[in-house]
This record gives structure tokens, C-alpha cells and sequence, in this order.
């Protein structure tokens, strides 16, 4: 009985555990989103009379903000 429980254990251990590293193993994927976050704090601090390239900027940031988040969950996942 004990090894049966010694089993589920280290299979639940080994499962919790692997996603975790996963995450933890993009470290430049989450430098860069904390910097494109940063980016587009400083554009919003920026003023506005930019001829409208501020207003593309942010929202090209915004995009890649998006892409930067969709690809860390798709590592997370895979």
C-alpha cells in the first residue's frame, strides 16, 4: 500500500511541479513584457501632440503586449 501511495504522490509532486517550471523558465518573455509595460506607461505620461504617432505607438504596444502574454501562456500550456 505504501508504494501505491508513493506513487500517486510523486505523480501529483512531478504534476504540479511542471507547469511551474515552465512559467519560471521565461525570464526574458516576462522582462519583456514588463518593459513594453513600462513603454506604454511613458507614452501615456507623453504629450499629446505627437501628430498622432504617440496615439499608433500605444496602441502598437498594446498589441505587443498582447502577443508577449499570448506567447508566455502558450509555453505555459505546451
Amino acid at each position: 500500500m505504501s508504494k501505491i501511495f508513493s506513487i500517486v504522490l510523486l505523480t501529483t509532486v512531478v504534476g504540479l511541479v511542471a507547469p511551474m517550471s515552465r512559467a519560471a523558465e521565461q525570464p526574458h518573455m516576462r522582462e519583456a513584457l514588463r518593459a513594453l509595460m513600462d513603454a506604454r506607461h511613458q507614452l501615456e505620461m507623453a504629450s499629446p501632440n505627437k501628430g498622432g504617432y504617440r496615439a499608433r505607438a500605444i496602441q502598437q504596444v498594446d498589441e505587443s503586449i498582447a502577443s508577449v502574454k499570448a506567447g508566455i501562456r502558450f509555453a505555459n500550456h505546451h
